[in-house]
């Protein structure tokens, strides 16, 4: 696949600027950011383990519309409010993926609301045309 395409899904919060929720290209779908929120912008919860798994939710649902599943992913990254939720998140992350585990970055910042403490971005290799 030369150049890129944009990939888009009514299935999660619409973005909030001008980005697509993912681009194809050279045999990887790039994910923007997902955050905790369901398709109709309801906060999954107060608390790191629902938000990381609506999170992971998200992702795999980008993931789905790329033509792919977020197993594929060769790369995360993890955005923290508080490094204090990073043992809960991790137990989370750990029901999404098996062995090989993607290489990950998690970092602490901040992020677009007060009530989200995680978001997670990915990039998944596309399987091969045949």
């Amino acid at each position: 696949m030369n150049g890129r395409s944009a990939v888009t899904t009514t299935d999660v919060p619409a973005a909030s600027g001008p980005y697509s929720p993912a681009i194809l290209s050279q045999g990887f779908a790039f994910l923007s950011g997902q955050g905790p929120y369901d398709s109709d912008g309801v906060l999954a919860g107060e608390g790191i383990e629902a938000q990381t798994r609506q999170t992971l939710l998200n992702l795999e649902t980008v993931a789905r519309a790329s033509g792919a599943a977020l197993a594929d992913a060769v790369k995360i990254g993890v955005y923290l409010t508080d490094m204090g939720n990073f043992a809960a998140m991790n137990k989370v992350f750990a029901e999404f993926f098996e062995q090989p585990f993607p290489a990950r970055t998690t970092v602490r910042t901040g992020l677009p609301t007060s009530e989200m403490l995680v978001e997670i971005d990915a990039i998944v290799a596309l399987p091969e045309a045949t």
